[in-house]
């Protein structure tokens, strides 16, 4: 199927349109807020494309996978577009999960998923994550390209003074030399101001110039507080600039309320909360880099172990900002590569499944997802192998942590975000360090998943 013919199975099954309340994505899966459940969660997995499902509260999320899922996103939101309006949902369309939200049906309903959903963590963490989305492609290119580079001026050190190749680091170096521009922007639009006036606060706590200027006998520090001191500027320069609009008379609006929001959010960002972003983004640093390096293997045994339950459960990208953040302290994050390893651990369960199972069904599932388990995409295994059959997910998690906690000993970094599994070899700073990590992941999984056991699922003709 097409990523068009994908975008209108699943429509048509969750459709017509005054059903679907919002649409969304995130790197691997669609996400829909939905009025009522028409379908059942067979039917929509039966849709060729779609690896998995998961049901967030109100929020219906399908698995696709990278890239797949952008390009099937894009294409619903234009059937939404196009769509008839209807005056009424499909027939036998059944309430979305009332029991669960101990509620009657219709506008209660509603009301009551809103305020469960609209607790002041979720909707931070929510507004945060969408910051960092759009940027996942270039970590992933320049990432890739700068771990590239490190391999081929070790193969031959003297290609270092090759324009080409210095040209190319300059690219590979892109997206972290103009981070703080590029958060600036998308936190100013996830906040509700002007994107570009975002763009601006973030040149302006990293502008070279700012070494000119002292504060209290100490001389300012561009990028200081980095991307954590850009999203606070950029939050605030968003609320002054709604506030502004509701003040300033109209004729007035487009001259004044630029020129004051620059003007006055420029000073309340280096008096104020650049020092602010400074002192958190430092505590995120020691914080993060301290538990690894002194907590060492069961640090990363922790971190690897718990980090399937939190893919499953959707809340993952939380862990986005602190790998910026990482990157763009130290050019590399300690955490990536061992929370990759519990898509190691899953490899490893599934083998073990694909071995042990006397399910041609099951069998034939692992075969198509094990493909993109080891490329790093792990949600096709938790919806359709490990999660099912229950154990086989706790040797999942045993995997990841057994392969976390060699990470962590090792202290491997990676230049880049949004990959895992072997595609991140090249991206890290000790490759064998890395590929030995993932071996023991692949291995925990394997061992921990067939002695542990799991109940084959009955099949039916």
């Amino acid at each position: 199927m097409t990523n068009q013919e994908i975008a209108l199975a699943i429509y048509e099954l969750v459709g017509p349109r005054e059903n679907i309340k919002d649409v969304q994505n995130c790197m691997t899966r669609l996400r829909l807020q939905l009025v009522h459940k028409n379908f059942t969660d067979e039917q929509l997995k039966g849709i060729e494309g779609v690896k998995g499902i998961n049901q967030a509260g109100p929020e219906l999320q399908i698995v696709l996978g990278p890239g797949k899922v952008g390009h099937v996103a894009e294409a619903f939101k234009k059937i939404l577009q196009e769509a008839p309006a209807a005056a009424q949902s499909q027939s036998g369309a059944q309430p979305l999960d009332v029991k669960s939200f101990g509620v009657g049906d219709g506008k209660a309903l509603h009301a009551t998923i809103k305020a469960k959903n609209a607790t002041p963590f979720k909707l931070a963490l929510k507004k945060i994550a969408n910051i960092f989305m759009p940027l996942v492609a270039g970590f992933i290119g320049c990432g890739l390209l700068t771990g590239v580079l490190n391999i081929i001026l070790k193969l031959d050190p003297g290609l270092s003074t090759a324009p080409f190749i210095k040209m190319l680091a300059i690219a590979g170096n892109g997206v972290f030399w103009a981070i703080n521009m590029f958060v600036g922007l998308n936190a100013a639009k996830e906040f509700g101001g002007t994107p570009i006036i975002g763009g601006i606060m973030g040149a302006i706590v990293t502008h070279p110039a700012l070494t000119n200027i002292s504060l209290w006998g100490a001389k300012l520090v561009p990028g200081r507080g980095g991307i954590i001191a850009v999203i606070l500027v950029a939050a605030f320069a968003a609320w002054l600039e709604k506030k502004l609009h509701k003040i300033i008379p109209e004729m007035f609006d487009l001259f004044l309320t630029p020129f004051f929001v620059i003007s006055i959010s420029t000073l309340v960002a280096l008096y104020v909360l650049q020092p602010v972003g400074g002192v958190i983004s430092e505590q995120i640093g020691f914080a993060a880099t301290t538990a690894v390096a002194k907590g060492g293997a069961v640090t990363g045994f922790i971190l690897g172990g718990i980090w399937l339950p939190m893919v499953m459960l959707g809340i993952h990208q939380g862990m986005t900002p602190i790998h910026a953040e990482l990157l763009s302290r130290y050019g590399v994050t300690i955490l990536l590569p061992i929370l990759a390893m519990a898509g190691g651990g899953q490899v490893g369960a599934a083998f073990a499944v694909y071995f042990k199972t006397k399910s041609p069904r099951v069998k034939k599932t692992v075969a198509a997802a094990l493909p993109v388990g080891i490329m790093g995409v792990g949600e096709p295994l938790i919806y359709g192998v490990t999660l099912p059959l229950g154990k086989p997910f706790i040797g999942a998690c045993i995997g990841g942590a057994l392969g976390g906690a060699v990470q962590a000993v090792n202290l491997v970094g990676a230049s880049t975000l949004g990959i895992s599994g072997l595609p991140m070899v090249a991206a890290t700073d000790n490759m064998g360090a890395y590929l030995l990590g993932l071996v023991v992941a692949y291995g925990g999984g394997f061992v921990a998943t067939w002695f542990l056991g799991f109940e084959d699922p009955v099949e039916t003709e």
